[in-house]
């Protein structure tokens, strides 16, 4: 296992790294030689590059895409999976109407996407705005384990064209055709992990839909491809089980993944595009052989932007900073100058105190002096990345891109207590609660304590949290509301500009900017 993992995590510590396998075809292929080659991103959530324009932009990936397609017009951009959400457009407006991935779907249409897949953030938008970025979506789209829930039924998402609905298909055979006319037919089977559990989806077990699906195509095609969205680990369960795959063209964690198991690659690229897998399949129909060459490449500002593209970016970035201006946002500026990266990782961040959540925490803190403490729901950062230094206004933004206020509420103790007790409970979920480090809990008795004193449960606490907190809205917190007779005042909203608690955001920027000084 040690070897395993040691090999899996190599490829990071290059720039470009390349591999080759060979396996024997099934027999009844047909002659000729042919190669295809896949380009692949995944887990992007930002169309404009990031790092100070340094890195990714969808703009130089679809130069990387038309530089390669010079090379072998059998060249195909994939996408697997995670693109609409989680995104500071979001919560953006335009023309009347939330954006919701619609910039995504527009910037990925133009740079020349091929295939696409589900991942876990696609559904937490509206299944209605989910239609709407399916049906402008110019790219195929594929799904073998993931499907629309209507009254406990399960049906296939569907693709209203100008010819008709299309379903999406749980298998898909490409055919392809080179300049000398070998032929070769290019299976794909698609898997999400079914973490979100959004009330209009629904998911079959992933093992025995990738089975079931690769059983389904395997005799018609010369190759057979996975496209997942699903942790590392189950890729190697899937490459395991399913030893007759050509490769895996992986999803969801946000980090370059290099895994061989058999004569099966396991690739994953960096989120946000900061680099792409070229996957070369070459197809020996002659000898039955295929042959499996991987390369990773970063996406920095050494790749041109095409142009069109670039407008997409340009324009949809224009009606994003006009949205952050009007609540007084410079999108730009930098608010951290130095330190270690912010680590808000999804996986991370919902089970225990990062760097990030450490400094938002300090930043309530700073903005609510006379709270006794601050409680935040892990939900509440949205960016599920690794923001890099100097972190500008715009990071920001996008890590907590529904912003709020910062609210103030003088409770029992007996209530901070089952608030601190329910946001243990929802470890690996949004109400995961990050609070300051002034809390401790007793290992052996389970007991609290604030300021190295243990909680009354008689005594009134002065509270500062994020406000969806007093909602009652988060799982297990559904108590937590200005009606609980436990909770003896809610302070008034803080809706002046000037006053850090009105936005958490502008309380993390002016955090952030003191940190410099």
């Amino acid at each position: 296992m040690k070897k395993l993992y040691l090999y899996l995590f190599l490829p990071a510590l290059f720039f470009l790294h390349a591999c080759s396998s060979t396996k024997p075809l099934a027999a009844g292929s047909d002659d000729g030689m042919i190669e295809i080659t896949f380009i692949q991103v995944n887990d992007v959530y930002e169309i404009a590059p990031l790092d100070g324009g340094k890195s990714g932009g969808m703009a130089r990936v679809a130069t990387f895409k038309k530089e390669a397609l010079l090379k072998n017009p059998n060249t195909y951009l994939v996408m697997a999976g995670d693109f609409l959400s989680p995104s500071v457009y979001n919560s953006l407006r335009h023309e009347g109407n939330r954006i919701r991935g619609k910039q995504m779907v527009e910037a990925m249409n133009t740079a020349g996407f091929d295939l696409a897949i589900f991942g876990n953030h696609e559904f937490d938008i509206p299944a209605a705005d989910l239609q709407s970025r399916i049906n402008e979506s110019t790219f195929k789209w594929i799904s073998s384990n993931t499907f629309q829930k209507k009254d406990n039924d399960m049906f296939p998402f569907v693709k209203q064209t100008a010819s008709g609905p299309e379903s999406f298909p749980e298998t898909y055979i490409m055919h392809v055709k080179d300049a000398d006319g070998t032929t070769a037919r290019i299976g794909f089977i698609a898997v999400t992990l079914p973490f979100n559990k959004a009330a209009y989806v629904g998911y079959t077990d992933v093992f025995k839909a990738a089975q079931t699906a690769y059983d389904k195509i395997k005799d018609s095609c010369e190759a057979v491809i996975a496209i997942t969205h699903q942790e590392m680990e189950d890729d190697i369960k899937l490459a395991k089980q399913i030893p007759g795959l050509a490769f895996i063209m992986g999803g969801h964690e946000h980090e370059r993944h290099y895994a061989k198991i058999g004569y099966v690659y396991i690739t994953k690229a960096d989120a946000n595009a900061k680099s792409a897998y070229t996957i070369n399949l070459t197809v020996n129909k002659n000898r039955r052989m295929r042959k499996v060459e991987a390369s990773l490449t970063d996406i920095t500002d050494s790749i041109a932007f095409d142009p069109a593209t670039d407008a997409v970016v340009k324009k949809w970035t224009s009606i994003a900073n006009n949205n952050y201006a009007s609540l007084g946002f410079d999108a730009n500026k930098v608010a951290l100058r130095s330190g270690e990266p912010l680590d808000g990782r999804e996986a991370y961040i919902r089970s225990m105190p990062t760097n990030f959540t450490r400094l938002i925490v300090a930043a309530m803190e700073k903005a609510s002096p006379e709270a006794d403490a601050v409680i935040i729901n892990s939900g509440s950062i949205r960016v599920d990345d690794v923001l890099q230094i100097p972190v500008t206004q715009y990071d920001v933004i996008r890590s907590l891109p529904y912003g709020g206020s910062i609210m103030e509420a003088d409770m029992k103790g007996s209530l901070l207590v089952q608030v601190l007790n329910a946001g243990i409970k929802n470890r690996g979920s949004g109400g995961f609660l990050q609070y300051s480090t002034s809390f401790t809990k007793d290992s052996a008795s389970g007991n609290w304590s604030l300021k190295n004193t243990a909680i009354d449960p008689a005594k009134v606490y002065k509270i500062a949290l994020a406000d969806f907190l007093l909602t009652g809205g988060e799982s297990n917190l559904g108590f937590l509301t200005g009606k609980n007779p436990d909770i003896e005042k809610v302070y008034p909203v803080y809706t002046d500009a000037k006053d850090l608690r009105s936005d958490i955001r502008r309380a993390i920027i002016h955090y952030m900017e003191g940190l410099g000084k």
